[in-house]
């Protein structure tokens, strides 16, 4: 199991850095629609779509996001959508994940649907905008993604409950304790000062989004970096609410070892926003 997630993730990896790194934008960006319109199929079967239906969902997607790249609105997004993105997310998110798992499937279906969709749509001009921006800078944010779930891991595992006796969110994600968001947020920390260095050392001609905060204060960093964790945590913590209620493990088996696409970019969703509200303020 554990060879075959290596693996899976390698080659992810790979098709993430060659798209990432190729000069044209549209490249990644096209790859990135792919990508998230088969999330869009998933969370349509999460919320009871048929297996057509959702397929047709999936296309759709593909067709509204080619679109807006036609359109050029994958490079001109209004600066106004990133603040509305964000603000959805705290208000709604926070009712979704107080209310709980056994409320979701009473919500309208077609307001579900809507609501996995716009957060997708959102997400993936997030991305391909912080893309226009400059490599090191979208990266940076990807891997400030990664940190915050890698460090709220191990830090989960070591110290879970041992500060804290109260989970984070015991009918939704039993595993998840306070101790790993801390150790979340801690890893996310000395991330931010390591490549803020580095773009220093290496006078970069695009500064990474750690730098681009850094420069209107340390404690302002600060607090971007806690409130990118405590959102990524959010996007985690509204997938398993979902997978729960649907009574699944994984969003789909299309990543062998990973799950599905949901399962990779879920804690993506709402930071992807939030960092370009910060980029643009």
């Amino acid at each position: 199991m554990l060879q075959q997630r290596l693996v899976t993730a390698l080659v992810l990896l790979g098709v993430l850095l060659s798209a990432l790194l190729y000069p044209a934008p549209w490249v990644f960006g096209g790859l990135m629609l792919v990508f998230l319109a088969v999330g869009a199929w998933e969370w349509s079967t999460l919320n009871g779509l048929g297996r057509s239906s959702s397929w047709t969902v999936c296309g759709l997607s593909l067709g509204v996001g080619s679109l807006l790249g036609w359109a050029g609105l994958w490079q001109t997004a209004p600066v106004w959508l990133w603040p509305l993105a964000v603000m959805m997310w705290v208000l709604l998110g926070g009712v979704v994940l107080y209310l709980g798992v056994q409320v979701w499937a009473l919500y309208p279906r077609w307001l579900r649907l809507v609501s996995g969709l716009l957060a997708l749509g959102t997400a993936w001009l997030a991305l391909v905008q912080a893309r226009q921006v400059g490599i090191n800078f979208v990266f940076s944010v990807l891997a400030l993604v990664w940190a915050a779930d890698i460090g709220a891991y191990f830090a989960g595992r070591a110290l879970g409950g041992r500060f804290c006796r109260r989970k984070l969110a015991i009918s939704i994600s039993p595993a998840k304790s306070w101790e790993g968001v801390v150790g979340g947020v801690v890893c996310v920390m000395v991330l931010a000062w390591a490549w803020h260095q580095a773009d220093v050392a290496l006078t970069v001609a695009v500064p990474s989004w750690f730098t681009h905060v850094n420069a209107k204060g340390t404690l302002f960093a600060g607090l971007a970096c806690g409130t990118m964790v405590a959102m990524s945590v959010t996007g985690d913590l509204i997938e398993s609410l979902v997978k729960r209620s649907a009574g699944v493990k994984d969003s789909s088996a299309l990543l062998p070892g990973h799950g599905g696409v949901l399962d990779r970019v879920d804690a993506l969703l709402p930071a992807l926003p939030l960092a370009m509200m910060f980029y643009t303020w």
